[in-house]
């Protein structure tokens, strides 16, 4: 697990000039695109970086915790690679952090955004109970498996991942009372600007989709931002975790 100069965390491989960012989803880590990253190691022709985003995982508790702070992080990552462009994949928030990435305001040439699962229609009562978050002290268990399955829960990934896989284990952390699930509660602050809005500053070429039985947004309302959106046959909101492949057909690997 490598650095920025800022601490963000993330693991890379590959070589070139072309640097593909896969971002994760609010309270996950960059451990979910472990299932993903077997494909990119045999098909992209560039180098690719999975950070864990600012307030997760290994990366630093250091809140503002906005849009774009993500961005401008991510920003930083690509120009240490020296990477001439991006591509994006990101789920859930990390594709509204890669559209971010695309508005062209962080010196960062972006070849094209592909955000999968973003949850484009928030009501004031989900936005609230999302913020509500923000003041909750971290929970702590005395076991690292229970820390594991919050985890799990706050990542959205129960029933897919067990509380012992790697990819669970990477989101928790000791603390000196138990067991804490790697996150920094006040992350969830960055709920609320208007999703749609966001998404329509990119001026990268940008693709959504969804699993299509993703419960958090369907076809009409990407459609809405996205003319061509597509969704995911035989996933739901995970669809990089539950069908990988369908996922990497939507980026043009040459």
């Amino acid at each position: 697990m490598a650095g920025t100069r800022s601490g963000l965390a993330y693991r890379s491989g590959g070589a070139g000039d072309h640097l593909l960012l896969l971002l994760h989803g609010l309270g996950a880590t960059g451990a979910v695109w472990d299932r993903l990253l077997p494909l990119v190691e045999a098909s992209w022709r560039g180098p690719w970086a999975v950070p864990d985003l600012r307030g997760h995982g290994r990366s630093p508790a250091e809140p503002p915790y906005g849009y774009a702070v993500h961005a401008a992080d991510v920003a930083v990552l690509a120009a240490e690679s020296g990477a001439a462009r991006v591509t994006v994949l990101g789920h859930s928030f990390g594709g509204v952090v890669g559209a971010v990435l695309g508005g062209g305001w962080y010196g960062v040439e972006v070849a094209r955004v592909v955000a999968l699962g973003v949850k484009i229609d928030w009501t004031d009562d989900e936005v609230s109970r999302a913020r509500s978050l923000v003041a909750r002290p971290p929970q702590v268990f005395a076991t690292r498996a229970e820390a594991a399955d919050r985890h799990l829960r706050l990542a959205g990934l129960t029933g897919l991942v067990a509380p012992d896989d790697a990819v669970a284990l990477a989101g928790v952390r000791e603390v000196s009372s138990g067991w804490a699930p790697a996150l920094d509660p006040r992350a969830f602050g960055a709920v609320g600007p208007p999703v749609e809005e966001v998404l329509r500053r990119s001026v990268a070429p940008l693709r959504l989709a969804a699993g299509a039985s993703d419960p958090m947004v369907g076809l009409d309302a990407m459609r809405r931002v996205d003319p061509a959106a597509v969704l995911v046959e035989g996933a739901g909101h995970n669809a990089h975790w539950e069908a990988p492949e369908a996922v990497w057909s939507l980026l043009d690997a040459g």
